[in-house]
């Protein structure tokens, strides 16, 4: 019980701390109406939502996870940094397959489905992204691009 609200309390903090950061975001006047603070504020809130709601509903006999989850914890948070750092060297497509299959095989072992997984949502989230919704992604690195 104490331990939910614990990390509510942390939860807390960071969302605070993230919805300050979001407020910092400068706007030119040439900016559409919604701008680009509320998609970082909208998270921040939800964040706080789910942190008021641990702190006043406590589960009263959580279940901590056990030795091999944490490991794949881990693995996933390692994973999840490497690809933050590799996206602006390497282009969305390739480290995008990499994360998304090391993540899937985290969730189901399987080397086959793990790999169409990571290929597949790399190529549909680039589709999405840069066609549908008109960001800039590099593909692929951009030695390799000419």
């Amino acid at each position: 019980m104490s331990s939910d609200r614990i990390f509510g309390l942390v939860v807390l903090g960071v969302a605070l701390a993230y919805i300050a950061s979001a407020l910092q975001i400068q706007t030119s006047f040439l900016s559409d109406p919604v701008g680009p603070k509320v998609f970082p504020l909208m998270i921040g809130g939800v964040a706080v939502l789910a942190a008021l709601v641990l702190l006043l509903t406590p589960d009263e006999n959580p279940e901590w996870p056990k030795g091999a989850t944490w490991l794949h914890l881990v693995i996933a948070l390692v994973v999840l940094i490497a690809y933050a750092y590799s996206l602006r060297p390497m282009g969305f497509l390739v480290p995008t397959a990499i994360a998304a299959g090391v993540v899937s095989y985290q969730i189901s072992p399987n080397l086959k489905t793990a790999a169409l997984t990571g290929i597949g949502l790399s190529a549909g989230l680039f589709a999405i992204f840069k066609y549908a919704l008109g960001l800039g992604l590099i593909a692929l690195p951009r030695a390799m691009m000419g």
